[in-house]
């Protein structure tokens, strides 16, 4: 015989109301976890300053610059960055990291976020990896991750921007 009392009709009733009830937040919390996945698109102006002067050792240059940039398109802001530069003594190969911090309206979501950009060149193959840091959105882009990518011609700047935000 076993220890349990005795259940009664209406407490399984409310059993199963409690389940559902469970089951139904996890549902309203699967949804609102949900990733929302998007492209943006648009161009750039940037504005790069020196700051300091550059280290030179056996015609390898170190330097540092800052960034100004405002986005137009599907981004609409401005940022603002820093980055460390080597140039070597043959022509076409360089490299290059950065942080910047965008500022701005997203496909209508306002907020901030950080990206980071690690950039090489050699013999002009370039090499460039621009991405979201993680947990670096603010206001409506809490939570934004993706990619950045640029196309350079003829001095205009343009960026397809490949992202997701929680829903």
């Amino acid at each position: 015989m076993s220890s349990r009392p005795s259940r009664r009709v209406g407490d399984v009733s409310v059993l199963v109301l409690v389940v559902l009830a469970g089951s139904i937040g996890s549902y309203a919390f699967a949804q609102e976890g949900e990733l929302m996945s998007q492209v943006a698109r648009g161009s750039f102006t940037v504005e790069m300053k020196p700051q300091g002067n550059a280290s030179s050792l056996e015609g390898v240059d170190l330097g540092r610059m800052s960034l100004a940039k405002e986005f137009t398109g599907d981004l609409v802001g401005t940022s603002e960055g820093q980055m460390l530069t080597a140039m070597t003594p043959v022509q076409g190969s360089a490299g290059y990291v950065a942080i910047e911090r965008v500022t701005g309206t997203l496909h209508g979501k306002s907020g901030s976020f950080v990206l980071q950009h690690s950039g090489t060149m050699h013999a002009g193959d370039q090499r460039l990896s621009i991405t979201i840091v993680p947990a670096s959105g603010t206001g409506d882009l809490a939570g934004i991750a993706g990619v950045l990518e640029l196309e350079i011609v003829d001095g205009q700047h343009d960026y397809q921007l490949e992202y997701t935000l929680p829903r």
